[in-house]
């Protein structure tokens, strides 16, 4: 007989945060961010010997809020850069774990989510999960050739959050998201534009490696040729040019800020840079949405702007006055990823969806 009632902690390691979240179903009873300083992270050299220090912050959360974590039903972690795998909720094994710990996982702090969440559940004896990392690749194979043999396209994005909002959206329209066919335009600190066709995303930009717009943090797409260039000049470093293109580039490089609410008190004071920067930025996101157009063959059921940047009104009425002609644009500000998890996790314990295997 099913339960009425499951409690599945949620936790999403970011480069300057640990949010924490208990649900009941979904229900979020209680929830908490921590906010870092830089100088806490600063000391140590990779992102996985942060996990004690995180741990400490939700064993007090756990005090604070009187949790018994082994009454819990399952704990799940925001993924990290795994190898490529299918969309669904994956059970934390060995294998996943020893990923994680690794290299190209250590790039980004959302590889302590699993990390932490099997640790937890291993200590109190409960199943830990991760959903929908950022690189889940559902991409047909004509979408992987880039042009240079040797170098392929990949899938990385925000799969998480663009995967619950079509859900919800496609809800609010009265079908399933299985049956139907969206472009998601994620726009954060990094900008991804997926089309998502009967469940799948069959194409999408590299939102965190350098294709697609620029972003408040990220370079997108640039002339190559030029980019050689710059490389070989002997101004840069390796390590500073993946910086520019991953961490410092876009919107930060010209206007020295990732805010994009500080970029629009600019333009009200008559900043016109500033103003073309953003404008810039929003046509490169529509300029995908109609990229992304061609890749459903024309036949879209909706386009949804999700992720901080909605917020803005004068952003997506930018965007919205070049695509609005295709399809009826949604707009769904910010993310809930912990919401997001926790529904991963409750499709699993209700036997909707079969945990799937790394």
């Amino acid at each position: 007989m099913e339960k009425e009632t499951y409690r599945v902690l949620a936790i999403n390691p970011g480069s300057t945060s640990t949010k924490i979240a208990l649900f009941e179903n979904k229900n979020c009873k209680t929830e908490r961010v921590i906010r870092h300083k830089a100088g806490e992270l600063e000391k140590y050299s990779a992102v996985s010997e942060q996990k004690d220090f995180r741990m400490t912050y939700i064993e007090n959360f756990f005090t604070e809020e009187q949790i018994d974590p082994s009454e819990l039903d399952a704990v799940v972690g925001r993924g990290g850069l795994l190898r490529p795998i299918e969309s669904g909720t994956y059970l934390i094994n060995e294998k996943m774990l020893k990923d994680l710990a690794g290299k190209t996982a250590n790039r980004h702090a959302s590889a302590l989510g699993g990390i932490i969440a099997a640790e937890i559940g291993k200590k109190y004896k409960i199943p830990a999960y991760t959903v929908d990392p950022v690189v889940v690749d559902e991409m047909e194979t004509i979408t992987k050739l880039s042009g240079i043999p040797g170098i392929e396209r990949r899938s990385a994005f925000h799969a998480l959050n663009a995967k619950a909002v079509a859900r919800n959206c496609a809800g609010s329209l009265g079908m399933k998201y299985e049956d139907g066919r969206f472009i998601v335009a994620h726009m954060g600190g990094g900008i991804s534009v997926g089309a998502h066709r009967y469940g799948r995303v069959i194409d999408v930009n590299d939102a965190l490696y350098g294709e697609g717009p620029f972003s408040p943090e990220r370079s997108g797409g640039v002339p190559l040729c030029q980019l050689v260039e710059m490389c070989y000049s002997g101004h840069y470093t390796k390590d500073e040019m993946l910086a520019l293109i991953m961490k410092q580039g876009g919107m930060l490089a010209y206007l020295g800020t990732n805010d994009l609410k500080e970029v629009e008190e600019m333009i009200r004071n008559g900043d016109e840079f500033a103003a073309l920067v953003m404008d810039t930025m929003a046509y490169q996101v529509s300029k995908e949405i109609g990229a992304m157009t061609a890749v459903l063959e024309g036949r879209v059921d909706a386009i949804i702007l999700t992720g901080g940047l909605a917020y803005s009104t004068r952003f997506t009425g930018a965007i919205k006055q070049r695509v609005d002609q295709i399809a009826p644009v949604i707009t769904w500000p910010g993310e809930d990823e912990m919401l997001a998890l926790a529904e991963g996790v409750l499709r699993v314990l209700r036997g909707i969806e079969k945990a799937a295997e790394y």
